[in-house]
């Protein structure tokens, strides 16, 4: 209503405006008394200009009410767009990365206030965090949790014979509906707790470094190991053998595919819902230790790893350790591009360690493993 008003207001005052501007151009030309035969009278150029301006603006702005433009094929009308994102967008910023993908987003945020939130929406959360768009919006709506699980069926050791199935919503995952069932699926995801107690404790390669080898590293250098971060840390094993020496670490992961946020916390330990491409969510200088497991690897692109090796930096103590565990990439990009970009953080090299990846894939294109363990300087 009120646009329509201001469009014909303009109009009205374009037209007044163009006659304003004839009869100052008659009332010019008026002859006198005597009159000489009509002769072609030269119009100033800036009537002409004014005139055509004035011309150009009705002709648009008529166009512009007869065919009011279409902003539905470059964005959601604001009718489309979910209430509550609405209210939750007045309150506090969302991710850029989440605009980039507006109908997950109001996929993710299409829900009844105070109700329970709706099935599948955690499909939506996975895609969501994969593409960067973090933190997510919260949401007022109440998210479906497994049964309480009794005191004694919650192990206090990281290593339990057994991950305990009832505390899982396997109605997220399409593949299996057990643990049992992914350690038949894939052995080495890390839900075997029989297989991944005997993990980060043997030396089977120049690329392995054992935690007791760990340990008398940072003991022989006078530096103390409390804190930690596993970044792309996957069930948590790093975290939970860590934890039998008294050191805490929190581990980053994501759900793709299993429930590996899950079994984190079935193991009484923390995990960090977060994705690669965001800051993370640690004060500076607070840790004193950062892995980066098998997930940070040459499938980020370098401008991603460098901003997160210097994250890293941010977050680590002088002194600290940062420890990039069978890092992999082609070997010529090794030497021209990720030895250069993390030779820019100026730590020392305690240890680092190369060798062929011998899989198919490493085979066909080239690949190889990198373990490193570099120490933060420490200020003069």
């Amino acid at each position: 209503m009120g646009f329509t008003m201001g469009l014909n207001l303009l109009l009205l005052v374009a037209m007044v405006a163009t006659n304003i501007l004839s009869l100052y151009h008659l009332s010019s030309n008026i002859q006198q008394q005597n009159p000489k035969p009509p002769t072609p009278h030269h119009v100033p150029d800036y009537l002409v200009h004014q005139l055509q301006t004035i011309r150009a603006t009705i002709n648009h702005l008529t166009r512009h009410q007869n065919n009011p433009p279409d902003h539905s094929v470059t964005r959601p009308t604001a009718t489309s767009i979910p209430s509550d994102l609405l209210v939750y967008s007045h309150l506090s910023p969302i991710a850029s990365s989440c605009h980039n993908h507006p109908e997950l987003l109001h996929k993710y945020m299409n829900y009844t206030p105070f109700s329970l939130c709706p099935p599948g929406s955690d499909d939506v959360v996975e895609a969501l965090i994969l593409r960067g768009c973090h933190p997510l919006p919260r949401r007022r709506c109440f998210s479906k949790t497994p049964p309480k699980p009794s005191s004694s069926s919650l192990p206090q050791n990281p290593f339990p014979a057994k991950l305990l199935d009832d505390a899982v919503l396997w109605s997220r995952y399409s593949s299996c509906k057990s643990f049992d069932c992914l350690n038949r699926l894939n052995p080495n995801m890390g839900f075997d707790m029989s297989n991944e107690i005997s993990n980060f404790m043997a030396y089977k390669s120049e690329l392995d470094l054992p935690i007791p080898q760990l340990l008398q590293i940072a003991k022989a250098a006078s530096s103390v190991l409390r804190l930690g971060l596993d970044i792309g840390g996957g069930t948590g094993t790093f975290a939970g053998r860590m934890k039998l020496y008294n050191v805490t670490v929190v581990t980053t992961t994501l759900n793709v595919v299993a429930p590996y946020n899950e079994a984190v916390a079935l193991r009484g330990l923390v995990p960090l819902h977060v994705p690669l491409q965001q800051r993370l969510p640690v004060f500076d200088g607070a840790v004193d230790i950062v892995r980066c497991g098998r997930a940070v690897n040459r499938w980020i692109p370098a401008a991603t790893l460098e901003f997160l090796l210097f994250d890293v930096d941010r977050v680590l103590r002088a002194g600290g350790y940062l420890w990039l565990d069978h890092f992999f990439s082609k070997g010529v990009d090794l030497e021209k591009v990720y030895a250069p970009l993390i030779g820019k953080l100026g730590y020392r090299k305690v240890k680092w360690a190369t060798a062929s990846k011998t899989d198919s894939a490493g085979l066909k294109n080239g690949e190889v493993y990198l373990t490193a363990l570099l120490q933060k300087p420490v200020p003069k």
